[in-house]
């Protein structure tokens, strides 16, 4: 985050809150369910395979962020690798993403509120507006009131969610884990798809870069640290909610609730919808936080209208953009009765092609045939097999690829100093 005076200020534990809030954030309450509706217990493979390849992307992108710290994230890589025409649609894919993952994420914790009192979707559509509200709230005040905030919620969320593992575990039975596979093997990728959208956390993250102290020192230790955290968490959670549910796993959109439910009674719905709440807004807060300095860049770059980029130590303007397109989306929403497996599977879609871009641009950055070079081909590899499995949502990346390529078909709106330099 930024002081008043200009300073960086986010030091290893603030990055680490706000890594963990934008990668464990609310998936860690409904993703189990949709994974395991997809592919039943065999969805744990696709947690294991997600988890193994985080650790390349995750490294790669700390790797980026130290050498290259800039609000631009995953745009200002690809500029220095392919220059600045390739990163417009990277930064229009974070950019235009964002409301509808905040709005899925923000529908998280109202599900589980709206559970807890037995009421309906108007519910939980008017919690998850409260918690968007909150963040944008916590936005327009400043990173450095957000980024606190979130270092207690994260500790405060850790504890009870393995607290949840702990108490419910000696429910588990190993039955519940037969048939493995009942929708078949390749159901797997179908349940990974979905399953992105709680790993596509570091491009947010990447976005935070140049607000650390010590970027090339405090990034990688708050990657380090937030990758040891959610692998343990979504791991041992989505195990148990296998073992603990069975065939319910797949049914329920607050498995968590059954969990802690199993463990202390009726009270868990409660513990639950309080927990959801602050989980959605960690993670709301941080990827509102890191689009709206990406708005500030593609001004300030080109990439998006240059009134954009004028802001004090807080990115206003693009902020106030980013509520308008959250409500255009809410109201969108709202019309079409969109579901929460849908806005995840189009949020993955494209922060899916934003890691594809960023390990791409990291192929070119990083020294070659270095360790740091083959975890970029891994991560490369990963994300292409996770665009393929999802279909014919590719198309909302290449729809948004081709308009911010048609909004700046003119070379004269793209100033390439800027990203490539690295400037902020």
């Amino acid at each position: 985050m930024t002081s008043n005076n200009g300073k960086h200020q986010l030091g290893v534990a603030e990055g680490t809150a706000l890594f963990v809030g934008a990668v464990l954030g609310p998936g860690v309450m409904v993703l189990p369910a949709l994974a395991a509706k997809a592919a039943g217990p065999a969805s744990v493979v696709a947690w294991v395979v997600l988890l193994a390849f985080s650790v390349p992307v995750a490294a790669t992108f700390a790797a980026l962020g130290a050498r290259h710290p800039d609000g631009g994230g995953v745009a200002t890589f690809v500029t220095r690798a392919f220059g600045p025409r390739f990163a417009v649609p990277v930064g229009w894919w974070f950019y235009f993403a964002v409301p509808v993952g905040v709005l899925a994420g923000g529908l998280v914790g109202g599900e589980y509120v709206a559970a807890a009192l037995g009421a309906g979707r108007g519910v939980a559509l008017g919690i998850a507006l409260a918690i968007l509200g909150a963040a944008f709230g916590a936005n327009y005040v400043g990173l450095h009131v957000s980024g606190r905030m979130q270092l207690a919620m994260v500790a405060v969320l850790a504890v009870l969610l393995l607290v949840t593992v702990i108490a419910a575990a000696p429910d588990a039975r190993p039955a519940n884990f037969t048939p493995f596979a009942p929708h078949g093997w390749p159901a797997i990728g179908s349940a990974a798809t979905v399953l992105f959208f709680a790993f596509s956390g570091w491009e947010a993250a990447s976005h935070l870069s140049g607000e650390f102290r010590d970027p090339r020192r405090h990034l990688p230790r708050a990657t380090a640290l937030t990758l040891v955290l959610v692998s343990v968490l979504y791991l041992s959670i989505a195990s148990v909610t296998i073992g603990v549910l069975g065939d319910q796993a797949g049914s329920t959109s607050v498995p968590l609730s059954l969990l802690l439910e199993a463990a202390f009674g009726p009270v868990g719905r409660s513990v639950t919808a309080v927990a959801a709440v602050f989980l959605s807004f960690i993670a709301v807060n941080t990827y509102i936080a890191g689009a709206a300095r990406l708005g500030a860049a593609l001004g300030r770059d080109g990439g998006l209208p240059r009134a954009l980029a004028k802001s004090d130590t807080v990115p206003r303007r693009s902020l106030t953009v980013q509520l308008v397109l959250c409500v255009i989306v809410v109201v969108v929403t709202t019309v079409l009765a969109i579901d929460l497996d849908s806005l995840m599977r189009v949020t993955s879609a494209c922060l899916a092609a934003v890691s594809f871009a960023g390990m791409a641009a990291a192929l070119r950055l990083l020294p070659g045939r270095s360790v740091l070079w083959f975890s970029a081909a891994a991560g490369l590899g990963f994300t292409a097999v996770v665009l393929a499995f999802c279909g014919f949502l590719v198309l909302v990346p290449v729809t948004l690829a081709v308009g911010a390529l048609l909004a700046t078909r003119s070379t004269s709106a793209i100033r390439p100093g800027s990203w490539a330099d690295g400037r902020t």
